[in-house]
């Protein structure tokens, strides 16, 4: 194992550029399957957590009685579609008025809390519960309106399809491509070495001894550019976590899980040893034919 691993070193120190090209491609792939992986993540832990914020919103007429907010609340309850619900009283639509606009004072001064409706909020299982619901609350005397922001989860969910379709289609491709691009180098790289082969033949050398170093540096490109893309990503990811945070609000996206990223470099390097091994083996089938 020893001697392979020597001629595989061997094999890249005499064309550099050639095993410089090789990396740079499996990182460009790699790089490009890590930013998909995580976006379609975070997409869909952001798509979770609208899933769970109360999504129907239920406005009193006023007058409404305690009891029949009470009555209301524990016949929605009692509704299987139903995750949880949250009374808002006129004080506290009042507080949420201030924190959301205490940055304009002029939009502060009129409004008081009787002048805001009470309301009820809604979490469903799933998007398709909303409407459902929303209709049974139309229905109900004391409602004097009904806000249903399912267009949120749609499209979100729309733009979560998006993304596994279009990286998805797109890291497909850039494996292919990295495949190939492997077959041609080592196949390059077995064609100027022929007489070198022909003389280990000669001089008794099994195929798997010939074979098996070229085999190792197309793992190698595959594993160098896997591990460069890997860090590259995780340090932009943590660089940049602060500022994102600041957009995404309440989801908690960021900093990203540890485990999470250990495991994206597993399944990574996992990926770029089979991408640089069949690289790598067929060419040294189509070339060495041993």
């Amino acid at each position: 194992m020893s001697r392979t691993l020597e001629f595989m070193k061997r094999n890249i120190r005499r064309t550099p550029f050639q095993a410089i090209a090789a990396s740079m491609v499996m990182f460009l792939t790699f790089l490009a399957l890590q930013t998909f992986l995580i976006l379609a993540a975070g997409s869909q832990i952001t798509l979770r957590y609208f899933e769970s914020k109360p999504q129907v919103i239920a406005f009193f007429k006023e007058g409404t009685t305690d009891a029949d907010i009470t009555t209301l609340e524990n016949a929605l309850q009692q509704e299987t579609r139903v995750t949880k619900t949250k009374f808002i009283s006129k004080n506290d639509a009042l507080q949420v008025y201030r924190d959301r606009n205490k940055n304009d004072p002029a939009l502060l001064e009129l409004v008081t809390a009787n002048i805001l409706p009470a309301s009820l909020e809604i979490s469903t299982q799933t998007p398709e519960d909303l409407q459902p619901i929303a209709e049974i609350l139309k229905k109900e005397p004391v409602v004097s309106d009904v806000i249903v922001p399912e267009d949120v989860v749609q499209t979100l969910t729309s733009a979560t399809r998006i993304i596994r379709i279009v990286g998805g289609s797109t890291v497909v491709f850039l494996l292919i491509f990295a495949t190939l691009v492997i077959m041609m180098i080592i196949g390059f790289k077995i064609r100027i070495k022929r007489t070198e082969i022909e003389i280990m033949r000669l001089l008794g050398a099994s195929p798997s001894f010939i074979r098996n170093p070229f085999i190792l540096e197309g793992m190698f490109y595959g594993i160098t550019g896997a591990v460069l893309a890997w860090i590259l990503s995780y340090a932009l990811l943590w660089y940049f976590a602060p500022f994102l945070q600041g957009y995404l609000g309440e989801v908690n996206l960021l900093p990203a899980s540890p485990l999470f990223m250990l495991a994206l470099l597993g399944g990574n390097l996992t990926l770029a040893l089979l991408v640089g091994g069949i690289g790598s083996f067929v060419a040294v089938r189509r070339y060495l034919r041993i």
